[in-house]
């Protein structure tokens, strides 16, 4: 498997890589600049030149992937500098060549975060054409098929996101599969099949599943006031409830046509996909990385 194949590989299966490209050499060295390797968690795919060279790179990018979290974050690039000298500094045996690489190593994002949009109606469809254009898995479920035809969902292909499309005559028992974090936007037609999805995604937990990340529903004051009595009857808590957001989007950007709605929810929800990358890299203890001067 060549690079360009592994990073392809790791992007499908959801895993953590580096890229580390040879970009610029001075002097004599085992590889022309432009060469690449990928570096996984486990494997290795392609060459830079091999011997120690190889060998520091191939420590520098472990120790990224150790220190990166394991959602979705950006890390800024990495430049490590080696001399090919006797007199050089290493670890891994000497490479007598001569001259000066430097090496660009770049984080290749592992999983993306899961995003849920049930009810795929005028509002659901125009916030799934924003976040079509983001890299995330965008799951899109609706208990009606004739919201989910080929030619409706048409204008989402051709962008970042991995399309998750599924009819589901009971919505609510899709909730349960999703992975854990997963944001869920709760948009349907029905406010019986709305209650239904709030109920499902709280009960998680009681059915041995980790929680979901964010939880947002559509709809009035009137609505979440009716639907907060009713899930309290359901057996659950004050603050179990409160776990769900609504209204739903950002209050600086109001409006009720749904392409504005669409806007707000897809804002809100990027912030709250950001601030989850923190929190995670926030308990993940950074690596010093260390390379040759």
């Amino acid at each position: 498997m060549n690079w360009l194949e592994a990073v392809n590989q790791l992007g499908d299966l959801g895993e953590s890589g580096v890229l580390v490209t040879l970009a610029a050499v001075r002097g004599h060295a085992p590889r022309e600049a432009g060469a690449k390797m990928v570096v996984g968690r486990a494997e290795c795919w392609g060459s830079v030149g091999g011997g120690n060279l190889e060998a520091e790179a191939v420590a520098r990018a472990r120790a990224l992937l150790q220190s990166a979290p394991t959602t979705q974050a950006v890390s800024a690039p990495e430049l490590l500098t080696l001399r090919l000298t006797p007199t050089a500094p290493n670890e891994h045996g000497r490479q007598c060549c001569g001259g000066e690489v430097t090496l660009l190593l770049e984080l290749l994002p592992g999983a993306r975060p899961h995003v849920a949009i049930f009810g795929v109606g005028h509002v659901g469809l125009e916030l799934a054409l924003i976040l079509s254009r983001l890299p995330l898995e965008l799951h899109l479920v609706d208990s009606r098929a004739a919201q989910l035809t080929p030619e409706r969902l048409a204008a989402l292909g051709g962008g970042e996101a991995r399309l998750h499309v599924r009819h589901a005559p009971l919505p609510e028992t899709v909730v349960a599969e999703l992975p854990a974090g997963a944001s869920l936007v709760i948009l349907t037609h029905d406010h019986a099949e709305d209650l239904l999805l709030c109920d499902a995604a709280l009960r998680r937990s009681e059915q041995g599943r980790p929680e979901l990340g964010f939880i947002g529903l559509i709809g009035s004051s009137a609505k979440w006031s009716h639907f907060r009595e009713q899930l309290r009857r359901e057996g659950h808590s004050d603050h179990e409830i409160s776990r769900i957001t609504t209204p739903i989007g950002l209050p600086d950007i109001s409006g009720k046509s749904p392409a504005v709605i669409a806007i707000s929810v897809a804002a809100q929800l990027v912030q709250q996909l950001k601030q989850q990358v923190a929190r995670v890299s926030a308990n993940v203890p950074a690596v010093p990385l260390q390379g040759n001067p």
